[in-house]
């Protein structure tokens, strides 16, 4: 499945990506802490907690997979709320690329966006009243993903920045079988 898949990863440009076991995917409780006591979109977003599956489901359901792939994009912007135009084109990306290995013969394919769905100047709030139903996804860690751990396991960065001037990364998964 991995070598049916990598022309269709290589042909979005400038992807940099590496697989990984979904059973390598740490899901840690602190992750939904931070969320609920850290982010002010907490409750105001249709695929951000509590709109998204408990901390125990979410482990469940990586346990379901056997392929993924850590999907790694870096930016720097020079002011924050830069940031949710270019996650918005790069979640928007990140859709087609779903859809692809989902035609390529994988229909358990599923996305974790990068950020903050963004597809809508304005967020309706619940999934009941999303304006994309079909195409909003959560995020890693709307999912309790332990990025910082995760995403080192396949030798990927990820630091804590200390301003806006300095490239962030940002990651996204696809899930995939």
């Amino acid at each position: 499945m991995m070598q049916k898949l990598e022309p269709i990863l290589a042909a979005h440009a400038g992807l940099d990506y590496r697989w990984i076991d979904p059973q390598e995917i740490v899901v840690a409780q602190w992750v939904r802490m931070k969320c609920q006591f850290g982010c002010g979109r907490y409750g105001r977003n249709a695929s951000c907690p509590p709109n998204v599956p408990t901390v125990e489901e979410c482990g469940r359901f990586f346990g379901e997979y056997r392929k993924a792939v850590v999907l790694r994009f870096q930016k720097a912007v020079e002011h924050p709320e830069d940031r949710h135009a270019w996650t918005g084109r790069v979640n928007r990306g990140l859709l087609e690329l779903e859809h692809a290995v989902f035609l390529a013969g994988c229909p358990r394919a599923f996305l974790l966006f990068i950020d903050c769905c963004e597809l809508c100047p304005e967020c309706a709030g619940t999934p009941r009243d999303c304006r994309n139903p079909g195409s909003f996804r959560p995020t890693p860690e709307a999912m309790a993903v332990d990025l910082f751990s995760t995403v080192r396991k396949v030798g990927f960065p990820l630091e804590v920045l200390q301003d806006y001037g300095e490239p962030m990364n940002r990651y996204g998964f696809l899930m995939i079988e």
